[in-house]
């Protein structure tokens, strides 16, 4: 992969990222998420840190459009395997981690989280993998 198609594959993955988080976790999942926090004091930011969140949304989107170039020719189910299997792995290592040793939320959130993030990471790969088969080079 070319450093145009990772540029151009990380800034789609990163668009599509933060557009799904916001409806999927400020519109549809807040109130469940909020519902089932853990200790007091410990939560959801009610002033979201936009810069930090499109930063994170620009190296998960690095990190799926690099799965989407080593899965093979660029195409839909390529992108959905190579972003399932990112958001999968990405989100259990970190959900399970948390949940550890913090007290941030009760397990059905972060079992919950898991499988929200690998499917909002599969249409991400779906939508990179469109993209850069579009790209010449």
């Amino acid at each position: 992969m070319n450093t145009q198609k990772l540029v151009i594959g990380s800034v789609v993955g990163a668009v599509v990222l933060f557009v799904l988080g916001y409806v999927l976790f400020d519109l549809a999942l807040m109130d469940f998420y909020e519902a089932n926090a853990g200790a007091a004091g410990i939560g959801i930011r009610e002033t979201q840190v936009y810069w930090a969140i499109a930063l994170g949304a620009l190296g998960y989107g690095a990190l799926i459009t690099v799965l989407v170039g080593k899965a093979g020719a660029p195409t839909l189910g390529n992108g959905l395997k190579a972003g399932a299997l990112a958001g999968f792995l990405l989100w259990l290592t970190a959900d399970m981690t948390y949940y550890g040793f913090l007290d941030l939320f009760h397990l059905n959130v972060t079992l919950t989280d898991i499988v929200v993030e690998t499917i909002r990471a599969a249409i991400a790969g779906a939508v990179v993998a469109l993209v850069l088969a579009k790209v010449p080079g």
